[in-house]
Formats: structure tokens, sequence, C-alpha cells
């Protein structure tokens, strides 16, 4: 983006950060679920006892996901999503958090929730966004086939090519971030798992200060993943396809209002 985008963006993101430092923040945990009762056991338990708000977002399961969410978590606040889709279950909850910095956690137990100390204290260092990652030092996965990271290194190369940047992850759901930075993110425009694509680029567009984490990946405890490999990542190449025609379009505009 250009210039005269940027100047703004910076004095708005100082005075939020001047308003971060003077108050002790509100955490909240945002948890998509569909029929996932059997690995919630697994997850909710090990949610730190610091945070303050854990938002489960359910997606019509039928198996007692949510009953046995409350049983776990009696003050769990519970959101039924009214689209199916883990952008909209992820965008409904954002919007019902009460919380300073809001955090996404998957309900298959791939993740662990210890992770999360690291995340809040490179927001409270100064980041505005952090990302996890299973490829860098430190990071792992249990939990991807060879050509889904044969995919992501591809779709991660056009990412770096368009975008800039030097991430080292594109499709992981596990990231962290100020509350003020989310209409910068425009979740609403993604419905499902091209969400996570979508906020890093996003986040890139809006010259966020980026801190990106090894953070390492689990197999699924029960049951099988909604994730379709070939749909969803076609879903991610039309993502940063747009993204990076709305980029070119913000550019023209910006070179004709400063020669207009």
């Amino acid at each position: 983006m250009g210039e005269p985008f940027q100047k703004p963006l910076r004095a708005a993101l100082r005075s939020a950060a001047i308003g971060r430092a003077i108050s002790v923040p509100r955490v909240s945990v945002i948890v998509p679920t569909v029929n996932e009762a059997k690995n919630l056991p697994h997850v909710l338990p090990r949610i730190p006892a610091w945070i303050d708000e854990v938002i489960l977002v359910d997606g019509n399961s039928s198996d007692g996901t949510v009953a046995t969410a409350r049983d776990l978590m009696p003050d769990i606040v519970v959101i039924e999503q009214p689209r199916l889709g883990k952008g909209a279950a992820l965008a409904v909850g954002f919007a019902a958090a009460r919380g300073d910095i809001l955090v996404t956690l998957d309900a298959d137990g791939s993740a662990d929730p210890a992770e999360m100390a690291g995340f809040v204290g490179a927001l409270l260092a100064g980041a505005d966004f952090v990302k996890g990652s299973r490829f860098l030092q430190g990071g792992d996965t249990h939990d991807m086939e060879w050509y889904r990271r044969l995919g992501n290194w591809g779709l991660l190369q056009l990412v770096r090519l368009r975008f800039g940047g030097r991430y080292s992850d594109l499709c992981y759901g596990y990231n962290a971030f100020w509350r003020d930075v989310l209409p910068h993110l425009r979740v609403e425009s993604a419905t499902g798992f091209e969400i996570e694509t979508q906020m890093n680029i996003r986040a890139l567009q809006a010259g966020l200060t980026i801190a990106e984490l090894p953070s390492r990946e689990y197999a699924r405890i029960h049951g099988v993943s909604n994730l379709r490999t070939i749909p969803d990542g076609w879903r991610v190449l039309k993502t940063i396809t747009r993204l990076g025609v709305s980029l070119r379009g913000s550019a023209a505009t910006a070179v004709r209002n400063r020669t207009g």
C-alpha cells in the first residue's frame, strides 16, 4: 500500500498502543466447533486459567458438543453460528468477544493451549498480530500430508511475491491479535478455511507489526477434519488472487490521487 495510506494507519496504531499500555488487557479465546464432543475434554481444561473468556462457536453439532463444553467449562460462552464455515464461525466469535486480545484455537486437540502465553507475550511486547508457524525452528506438524505441505509452500511463495513479508506458514489456525486491529483484517468476507490466509494478507496490507512464533501441531485426536484439500486449497488461491487485484487497484488509486 502507498505512503498516503500508511501514515494515518501508523498514527492510529501508535494511539492504540498507548491505550493498550495503560490497562491490563482482557483475553478472549474463540473456539469454532462442528461435532467435537470427544475432543473438547482434551482442549478446554488445558486453556490457561488466566484467560478471561472462552467463546465456543458451534456449527450445528449433533454429537452433544455444546452440552460437553458446558459440562467442562460452565462459564463458557456458546454461540450458534448462523451459517456454516470456519471463517463465518470466527467472524461471529470475534464480534461477540469482549476481550482486548483475541486468540483463535482449533477444537480438535491439534494445538497446545499452553502456547497462548507466548502469543499474548508477543502482543504485550509490541506486536499487533501474532501467528503461529509450524515451520519455524521449534515448530512442527504431525497433521499434514506431503501434498498439503507442497501446496502450502506454493501458496506461500505467491503471497511473498505479491504482498511481501517473510511468512513461513500460511494456512494455520493458531493466531492472536489486538481487538483494535480487527477492522483491518476484514474477516466478514471469508467464510471457509481461507480465513487464516486472508487475515495474514490483510495484516501485511495494513502495515501491522507482525510476529511469527513456532508452534507444534499435533494430530487430531478423534474424528475427521472438515478440511478438504483441493476445494479449500482452491479457495485459498482465489483469496490470494482477489486480494492481489484489490492491492493493484489501491495502488492505482493512490497514484491518481498524487498526480490528479
